[in-house]
């Protein structure tokens, strides 16, 4: 008796490329925060490494790091802080509304879940450029 060979089956679903993570295409509010929840996460990611860099200017004494302060007053990296208060409040929530829905909480009003995570980050980022500025 001769072993038959086995076949893989095909996939329910065709495998997605990196590139059709990004894509807008037809997406709901579950595919937007995910799209915003995996660009934050990269965005932190590339944010910590610059973090690091201006802590390391520490190292090469006070002026250095007086000097690299007055560059961070500059308006065009005030805007960019100001967007990273958007990034890190969005990611953080976010986080925690995947968390709920993980545990089965508010399933069903996922969709109204993140137009309320839109609405604090939006709504923290004017207050944090109220100060800024």
């Amino acid at each position: 008796m001769l072993a038959e060979e086995y076949k893989r089956p095909e996939p329910l679903w065709p495998k997605k490329r990196l590139g059709e993570w990004f894509s807008i295409a037809k997406k709901g509010a579950g595919g937007w925060a995910f799209l915003l929840h995996r660009l934050t996460g990269i965005l932190l990611v590339l944010y910590l490494f610059l973090h690091f860099y201006v802590l390391s200017t520490l190292s090469r004494g006070a002026n250095a790091y007086d000097n690299l302060t007055v560059l961070m007053e500059s308006p065009f990296l005030l805007l960019l802080e100001l967007g990273l208060v958007a990034v890190i409040v969005y990611h953080g929530l976010n986080g925690i509304r995947l968390m709920l829905l993980t545990l089965n909480v508010g399933v069903k009003q996922q969709k109204e879940m993140f137009w309320v995570v839109m609405a604090i980050t939006i709504l923290t980022t004017i207050i944090a450029a109220l100060f800024m500025f």
